[in-house]
């Protein structure tokens, strides 16, 4: 009995492990929390003037100054846009996380959209965005796209609100 009960608490805690985030993972997810402004959108890499819809959702303009809020308690967050001639306006919902670097890329936030209800509304589709730099006033993240066979990387500036 002893024994299968060593084995279990073993077996229980290398699941726990596993599934366990590490601390840096823990800190950006306690720096993401809360509200922030999408202050600016930019394009690197590449020169020329770029319009681009950002994901699949609306266009870049649409974007500036749309408030975003993360909740770290429950991965769950939502984006506002305002509503304008160009812009369907509204609430975003979304499911996030915090993706530990590897050596192909730095820590990412990642994220897919869901309903009111918590429910996956993407099909398992989603996004990932390069965090550039993260503190308690400000966070730039970054995502590369092709352009006609070109890279180009769409910087995101948010501050806290």
């Amino acid at each position: 009995m002893v024994k299968k009960s060593l084995i279990f608490v073993a077996v229980m805690g290398l699941m726990l492990s596993s599934c366990s985030v590490s601390k840096s993972a823990r800190t950006q997810r306690n720096l993401f929390s809360g509200s922030w402004t999408l202050d600016n959108i930019r394009y690197e890499n590449n020169t020329g003037n770029f319009k681009s819809t950002i994901f699949n959702d609306a266009e870049d303009i649409c974007f500036e100054g749309s408030d975003w809020f993360f909740r770290d308690n429950n991965s769950t967050g939502r984006y506002t846009i305002s509503q304008s001639t160009l812009c369907s306006g509204g609430d975003r919902f979304f499911r996030w996380s915090v993706v530990e670097p590897s050596q192909n890329y730095s820590s990412q936030l990642q994220f897919k959209f869901i309903d009111s209800n918590r429910k996956d509304i993407s099909g398992g589709v989603g996004y990932r965005l390069n965090i550039a730099s993260l503190s308690e006033q400000a966070m730039v993240l970054k995502s590369n796209v092709s352009v006609d066979g070109e890279l180009v990387t769409i910087v995101y500036e948010f501050s806290k609100k």
